[in-house]
């Protein structure tokens, strides 16, 4: 039995986001518990060059949404920006997570030889669905989760590979 494109994509981006929705919720209860002003973290950065905790939640949710979108060769809609708290953060992961449930594996499934052309600026790069997924979306997704993670922990925040994993 083979893994359709779908079953690689959209599950497994669900599922990250999920555990991320977790994490910050642990976050949000850490602060309280700790009399810790939320913005310390939220706007903390592992090294001066990185994006910051929210930018990290939000590009992860822009991979995720757009990942699936350019997939099934449609437009991804626009589902946040201007986050400013963890229950902020917490709903943009859940409109993206509700965004993804609307995808058909019919509409995914076949997408391995898919154009997916990518533009930022002056650059053009183009993919065929398959790479694109497990060397382009699917890297990002776990990167800038990773990262949200990794600032967390650094930042005192009880966290174990159960979180990240998910239970």
């Amino acid at each position: 039995m083979s893994l359709s494109m779908y079953q690689a994509s959209v599950p497994v981006f669900i599922r990250a986001l999920n555990n991320l929705a977790a994490i910050l919720e642990k976050a949000a209860a850490h602060c309280e518990a700790k009399k810790i002003d939320p913005a310390a973290l939220l706007g903390f950065r592992l090294y001066p060059d990185m994006f910051h905790f929210t930018k990290q939640v939000q590009v992860a949710c822009d991979h995720a949404k757009n990942g699936a979108a350019r997939l099934a060769g449609v437009e991804a809609p626009e589902l946040g920006g201007g986050e400013q708290s963890f229950a902020e953060l917490i709903e943009r992961i859940k409109k993206t997570i509700a965004y993804l449930q609307t995808f058909k594996p019919e509409q995914i499934d076949g997408s391995e030889t898919r154009e997916v052309v990518l533009k930022r600026g002056e650059t053009v790069t183009t993919y065929k669905g398959q790479d694109f997924l497990l060397n382009r979306a699917l890297p990002n997704l776990f990167f800038h989760i990773t990262t949200a993670y990794d600032i967390l922990r650094h930042n005192g925040l009880e966290l174990g590979k159960k979180d990240y994993l998910g239970r």
